[in-house]
């Protein structure tokens, strides 16, 4: 975007009536597509472990390769939309999302562990596309709107939460000889319809132009201390809630629950991830981004806690929903100090490594997941936690005693 268009932009009044015509259309599709991560973390890790031989330490590769694929997908997702614009950048992730749920279905029907890893990777590699709903519900939205417009758009995820672990209950024995397929199957439908109402999107798009100024140099953005804190506690209540989250479906069945039980402790989690969207960008405008954050590092904390104190539906449960109001905190709250670290010119390669430096960790995150799982225990998976948010609240405090530089 050239910096004529960002002062003609900046100039001009903002019409939020569009802002939240735009956010009403994200949170649908985000709805329908946002079904397609829930159904992944659900039975990927249990379909492998049942794929697999003797030796159940990469049962939770397929999640491994779902946020691998979205670490991967971060810089093209943004490029794309830089050089096409939201509405055709956002199908294309959809229909990436559909081919993935097939190449998933496929798999189990002809129980290839590496073919379920690849589909999986898909629907990760699409997941980054879905990523930007958050920054494309500022793209039309007056900056006084715009906290809210981010938490809004991810009320999706409410119903999301709900579709997808339901879509595995009902469809998952569809496929007889290939338990789960129908599962991938209904998330192939899911996110073709997705892609549909991404087409009633009004974003307008300003090609960049060669030799157009494109702002500061991203590695001066990135060594901003606002900058380093907003995206390390992003990340890190992102890579924590994935540590967990990825494991805990496993570990329950592990603890002699049932797949029923795991699956609905998954649904238990993104609920938790999404309702609390309805009010956290009000929050976020009376008291602050940065204590939100810290609120949410705090509640994942309690998540540990709650995990250590016992392998109960209950405990389980309970941690799940803890995480998942955790990372909305931490991650709605660490998004909304990212965009006060750049300029509109800057904007879409500062949030393409935002996205890349957090599903880079995540994806680290989530492939020792399992190995912690199956030689340490689900205690100590939780205990790695507590250094970590810890550490984040320390940076966080530390960042709010200081005064922010001006860009």
């Amino acid at each position: 975007m050239t910096a004529a268009v960002d002062r003609t932009i900046a100039a001009a009044p903002v019409d939020d009536r569009r802002a939240r015509r735009n956010v009403l259309v994200l949170a649908i599709a985000g709805a329908l597509g946002g079904a397609a991560p829930p159904i992944n973390f659900a039975v990927a890790s249990i379909a492998a472990y049942n794929l697999l031989g003797d030796d159940k330490s990469l049962a939770t590769l397929p999640i491994t390769a779902f946020v691998v694929g979205t670490a991967c997908g971060t810089v093209p997702a943004a490029l794309l939309m830089r050089r096409v614009g939201r509405k055709p950048g956002f199908v294309t992730g959809m229909l990436i999302s559909t081919f993935g749920a097939l190449l998933a279905a496929s798999a189990l029907i002809q129980a290839s562990f590496a073919l379920l890893c690849v589909g999986s990777f898909f629907v990760g590699f699409a997941a980054a596309f879905a990523q930007q709903f958050r920054f494309a519900a500022t793209d039309t939205a007056s900056p006084a709107f715009r906290p809210r417009a981010i938490a809004l758009v991810m009320t999706g995820g409410v119903v999301a939460a709900v579709l997808g672990p339901q879509t595995v209950i009902q469809t998952a024995s569809l496929v007889t000889s290939a338990p789960f397929a129908g599962a991938f199957l209904g998330s192939a439908v899911l996110t073709l319809l997705g892609a549909g109402v991404l087409l009633f999107l009004d974003i307008p798009h300003f090609p960049p132009k060669a030799g157009t100024a494109r702002g500061r140099r991203i590695g001066e953005i990135a060594r901003q201390p606002e900058f380093l804190v907003a995206v390390g506690c992003a990340m890190s209540a992102y890579a924590m809630m994935s540590f967990v989250m990825t494991a805990a479906p496993l570990a329950m069945v592990m603890h002699h629950h049932s797949d029923n039980s795991a699956v609905l402790g998954i649904q238990w989690h993104v609920l938790a991830m999404y309702i609390p969207s309805f009010f956290t960008g009000s929050l976020i405008g009376r008291f602050g981004a940065r204590r939100i954050v810290a609120i949410g590092l705090i509640l994942l904390l309690a998540c540990s806690l709650t995990a250590l104190a016992g392998s109960s539906i209950a405990h389980f449960w309970g941690a799940l929903i803890l995480l998942g109001t955790g990372w909305n905190f931490g991650f709605i709250g660490g998004t909304a100090l990212v965009t006060e670290t750049y300029r509109p010119a800057e904007k879409e390669k500062v949030q393409a490594l935002n996205d890349f430096l957090i599903f880079g960790v995540v994806a680290l995150a989530s492939f020792s997941s399992g190995e912690i799982l199956v030689f340490g225990g689900w205690e100590v998976l939780n205990i790695v936690v507590l250094p970590v948010a810890l550490t984040c609240l320390g940076a966080l405090f530390w960042q709010m005693r200081r005064r922010p530089q001006p860009l």
